[in-house]
């Protein structure tokens, strides 16, 4: 019987060939409240893009809509003039920092498409600095001080997911959170990862009676989006009270809205893992283990166990 030779002795630590340190993705979320000057509101959301990746992100997502207070408290003809062409302004400088810092950017825009033509959109732009493509936003509300339909145009690009360098991620913003189809679409795409860029608050006069209620069901639509698709889920939400000024310099509403922060996180199993503050400016990075998506994808498997010949009413306004 051969005699073995015995291994050579290294200063280096054993590391066994397995990819999986590689799956785990550092994602950062930001948040912070917006002033009427959009030129301001870029410069402090590139800062703290900049400060996501300076701390490890490799994914950064926006808050919605970050160069602008949210306008649509009020219907005004004068807010279109804060819409932007993709690519353009915003675009350009998220690009330059995806390039330096070889990080993947999801920057949520009022975006101007064409002469009366505007959208509630998504930027996703690679590593390498590329614009990839773009979502714009599916649902539109139309709501006490969120009267979005006299600004947006519906998307018309469906639901989609881009595989950037860091991981497959799905984009979809704020109104979308609440639509379970808007989720499922996206992750039978292969997402592992879904944004929701946000702008929600109280009404101050409600949040007594309400407010508690309707944060915990902002959250729990989400974090059972993560559990029914099996992915993460990555919330960022504006903070701060914001007032939106008529044509002589007074609020339209004495109340605005209190957007109320608390950007979060959700693993494939629905718990959070981490939740920013509720009112003040914040970078949170979080480590996003890609393997745990397809652990729960066949522990749970709910995408296998899907009935798709019996969906069919899905497409109808109403079945009886």
């Amino acid at each position: 019987m051969a005699k073995k030779t015995p291994a050579k002795k290294s200063g280096k630590a054993f590391r066994p060939s397995s990819r999986a340190a590689d799956r785990v993705v550092p994602v950062g979320l930001t948040q912070f409240a917006c002033v009427e000057n959009p030129a301001e509101n870029r410069k402090q959301q590139m800062a703290l893009i900049e400060q996501a990746a300076k701390a490890g992100a490799k994914i950064v997502c926006t808050q919605e809509m970050f160069t602008s207070q949210y306008f649509c408290q009020v219907e005004d003809h004068r807010f279109f003039s804060l819409a932007e062409s993709i690519p353009g302004p915003s675009t350009d400088a998220c690009r330059k920092l995806a390039r330096k810092y070889g990080i993947v950017i999801v920057a949520s825009l009022f975006e101007k498409r064409a002469s009366g033509l505007y959208h509630n959109t998504a930027a996703v732009i690679d590593a390498d600095g590329s614009l990839m493509g773009v979502y714009r936003k599916m649902h539109i509300p139309d709501d006490p001080l969120y009267y979005e339909k006299f600004y947006f145009t519906p998307g018309d690009l469906g639901f989609r997911a881009w595989k950037t360098k860091h991981a497959t991620i799905g984009v979809l913003i704020c109104w979308d959170q609440w639509f379970p189809e808007g989720a499922r679409l996206t992750a039978m795409q292969g997402a592992e990862i879904l944004f929701y860029p946000t702008a929600i608050g109280w009404h101050p006069s409600e949040k007594k009676e309400y407010g508690e209620a309707q944060h915990d069901s902002w959250e729990v639509s989400m974090r059972a989006h993560a559990i029914a698709n099996g992915c993460y889920v990555c919330a960022p939400n504006r903070v701060g009270h914001e007032f939106i000024a008529g044509p002589d310099g007074k609020p339209v509403n004495k109340d605005g809205i209190q957007f109320w922060g608390q950007s979060f996180a959700a693993s494939p199993n629905g718990q959070v893992i981490h939740r920013a503050a509720i009112d003040k400016p914040q970078v949170m990075v979080v480590e996003c283990d890609l393997n745990k998506v397809e652990f729960a994808r066949t522990h749970w498997p709910f995408l296998r166990d899907r009935r798709i010949d019996a969906y069919g009413d899905m497409t109808k306004r109403f079945s009886v």
